[in-house]
């Protein structure tokens, strides 16, 4: 599973002429075999520094020239194209976390790419199948890479109107910075080993506790991003707004109410419908009992409307349960625990007792899995820990259709927070060609061992 520096820097295009990846530069919902030329965006990635903490400067990493990067936008069904451009000292790539895309637009390292090396771009250029809220970042280095800002949003419009005139886009990050805004350690071995390493400094949209102003007596569309190496929000509103629930990480379910809290995984995205509520009132957006920012209402113009129907369904196919091939997945610590002053990545967790090596280029060529095109599968998920894990799958969606701990309603998502000691199952069909990287969200879990690929031909 080797590329050239030519075939990788001709982008899509090039891929697609000689055939690499399964399946090559096509898919089955492209509709067209080549992307239009020329792009949408150039996207950046280069330093930039931030004042996250008043007086002081963090050395950030940035696209676009934000942390988080800059807000990406397409419309369902059509290309998304962006010319990504690497100005960093070090290689990187981008991950499009959620997007059913071909193989080789990926963004995973010596399986779909080579790194992007300093100076260097890369053209990535697909359709967006499924409309909904999705994010970018990348998967070299992710611990530092992640921790320094390199995360966006991408938004997926509907083909259709929704009947949602307002929107925002929220994006949740926790940063690893001390008092004077200095970094401090993405991952440290025994917090990798529980947890997870988890920043000080939480923000949205890269400010710590904003004000947020929203138009009075509207429904507004709030799309919140968890862009988080670690973190996992309980979040709730309190305050005279009512809150419901639309779509879950980018997939639309039928509307509920937002309830007393709903827990957000590293990766998770929710999609809320919120009814602000007269000007001067506010409403607190918080994880537990901490608030992340104020939701403000200011006075609007326009007339009071009702609550938008149900966002349209995406063309997820739906897996065949009671054909479909059952696969256990048991995420498990080693049992071992770092020594003090342990800088190294050990292996602390593992899939199946295999636990992937982050510095192995070859761990891909070992799939966890084998599943066979087009094929229902259902995929036991056990969570032998007493942590919880963001599993999240790449190129393809799956359904969560029932768990031990608590209430399912059927949903399709590409990241479901598995519990500590929780079981739940998981259907899809496999529908997408390659091998697509299967692991924990909590990024330095990822990086020592919970992380595994699984093969689709």
């Amino acid at each position: 599973m080797s590329f050239t520096r030519r075939q990788i820097l001709a982008g899509l295009s090039g891929l697609a002429v000689v055939g690499l990846g399964v399946g090559g530069g096509a898919r089955y919902w492209l509709g067209r075999k080549e992307a239009p030329s020329g792009h949408d965006y150039e996207l950046i990635a280069a330093p930039l520094d931030l004042e996250l903490v008043p007086g002081h400067q963090t050395p950030a990493w940035a696209f676009g020239g934000a942390a988080p990067g800059m807000e990406l936008r397409a419309r369902q069904g059509e290309w998304l194209r962006v010319r990504f451009i690497n100005k960093l000292a070090v290689p990187t790539t981008i991950h499009w976390h959620g997007i059913r895309l071909p193989l080789e637009m990926d963004g995973v390292p010596y399986v779909s790419q080579l790194p992007v090396l300093p100076g260097e771009h890369f053209d990535y250029r697909f359709r967006v199948p499924d409309a909904g809220s999705y994010w970018y970042h990348p998967h070299v280095n992710s611990s530092e890479q992640l921790g320094r800002g390199l995360v966006g949003p991408l938004i997926v419009e509907e083909r259709e109107p929704t009947g949602f005139a307002h929107e925002r886009t929220l994006s949740l990050k926790n940063w690893h910075v001390d008092e004077q805004g200095g970094f401090l350690p993405f991952s440290v071995p025994r917090e990798a080993a529980r947890n997870g390493t988890l920043g000080r400094l939480s923000t949205i949209n890269g400010e710590a506790n904003p004000i947020l102003d929203l138009p009075a007596g509207q429904i507004v569309r709030l799309r919140l991003l968890n862009l988080d190496n670690t973190a996992t929000y309980r979040l709730n509103l309190k305050g005279l707004g009512e809150a419901r629930i639309y779509a879950l990480d980018g997939n639309p379910v039928e509307p509920r109410p937002l309830g007393e809290d709903y827990w957000l995984g590293p990766g998770m995205r929710i999609c809320l419908a919120l009814r602000v509520p007269a000007a001067g009132e506010e409403i607190a957006l918080r994880d537990g009992p901490v608030r992340l920012g104020t939701l403000r209402a200011v006075p609007a113009e326009g007339a009071t409307v009702g609550w938008p129907a149900a966002l349209p369904a995406n063309p997820v196919a739906e897996p065949d349960l009671a054909n479909a091939e059952k696969l256990n997945f048991n995420f498990e610590w080693v049992g071992t625990t770092p020594a003090a002053g342990e800088t190294a990545a050990p292996s602390l967790w593992q899939i199946n007792g295999v636990a992937w090596d982050i510095n192995d280029k070859t761990c891909a060529d070992r799939p966890i899995a084998r599943l066979k095109q087009g094929k229902s599968y259902i995929f036991e998920l056990k969570n032998m820990t007493q942590y919880q894990h963001p599993v999240h799958l790449h190129g393809m969606s799956f359904k969560v259709i029932a768990s031990n701990r608590r209430k399912i309603i059927p949903y399709f998502t590409d990241t479901f927070l598995l519990g500590r000691n929780e079981r739940a199952q998981v259907a899809l069909v496999a529908d997408n060609p390659g091998t697509w990287m299967f692991h924990c969200h909590v990024i330095d879990h990822m990086e020592t061992g919970l992380m595994a690929a699984i093969e689709v031909a």
